[in-house]
């Protein structure tokens, strides 16, 4: 993953916590499962034993993944008092008469759903920089859109 990786102080407490359940109650709780797999003999044809290693591979993984993740993390706090789009920032935006509110978060926490849209997206990577007034055309794979920052909160 490497390179800078923009969180919430909310969301690196959640990823932190994640982090460390998987390193103690979740390695226990494989292991146990592997020892009393074992005890069941041959381990060519079992497949508790093959199924405790394969969520072992899984729990590794995102413990090396949020490793990483957390050691390149920079903690982004809301932005008050800017006048230039930012991550951090909340913005209010006009598409075609319907303002819209968007958060810029680090990628590894947008959800656009929920109007929290990353810093890396077209839109995103359209709006950092800008200016309340500013007129953004954005290209996005439905289409070109027009866009006004009308507040940055």
């Amino acid at each position: 993953m490497s390179g800078k990786q923009y969180l919430s102080q909310e969301r690196f407490n959640e990823l932190t916590a994640e982090l460390g359940e998987l390193k103690t109650t979740k390695r226990i709780e494989i292991a146990q499962r592997l020892k009393t797999a074992k005890e069941y003999g041959d381990l060519s044809e079992n497949s508790e034993y093959a199924e405790a290693r394969e969520e072992q591979a899984s729990v590794e993984t995102r413990i090396a993944e949020l490793e990483d993740l957390l050691k390149n993390a920079e903690i982004v706090t809301k932005t008050k008092g800017h006048d230039t789009v930012q991550i951090g920032s909340t913005i209010v935006v006009k598409k075609g008469g319907k303002e819209t509110t968007y958060t810029l978060v680090g990628s590894y926490e947008a959800d656009p759903l929920a109007g929290k849209i990353s810093d890396e997206s077209p839109l995103g990577r359209s709006f950092m920089g800008r200016k309340v007034g500013d007129k953004i055309t954005v290209s996005t794979p439905a289409g070109t859109a027009a866009y006004e920052v009308m507040k940055i909160e």
